[in-house]
């Protein structure tokens, strides 16, 4: 699974026409949520959306104290915050489950959480 997403969203980045007139439907979302996951063109939810609970979870923008996920799986909602902090990003598209592909073709960007003053956490690129 993870094998499939991140190739296919790897691809619909470089590539320059379904970048345009498919997956930037769901960059239209700056501030990552949850139902952010399934906002996207049709084709690419027949293509990536097969795990939707975990791709809910990626895109909620929070970091929940005993989330299950978080505590099974190194991809997270922090992890996929990177992706789409920074636009026209070419980093962090592993979903759902594991970082595997990232780490093994140079596209890992890593990231601190920071706790913030007013509550909860903001992830962060990690300073070199």
């Amino acid at each position: 699974m993870d094998t499939w997403q991140y190739f296919v969203h790897r691809y619909m980045h470089q590539n320059k026409f379904l970048y345009r007139h498919v997956h930037s439907q769901h960059h239209r979302l700056v501030v990552p949520q949850a139902i952010g996951a399934l906002y996207n063109h049709p084709l690419e939810g027949l293509l990536l959306d097969t795990v939707g609970v975990k791709t809910v979870d990626d895109h909620c923008g929070l970091w929940l104290p005993g989330n299950i996920f978080h505590l099974f799986f190194a991809n997270n909602s922090a992890y996929h915050d990177i992706h789409h902090q920074l636009p026209g990003t070419k980093y962090n598209y592993s979903q759902p489950f594991f970082p595997l592909w990232d780490k093994l073709l140079g596209t890992h960007m890593p990231y601190v959480l920071v706790k913030r003053a007013e509550g909860g956490y903001e992830a962060k690129l990690m300073k070199d």
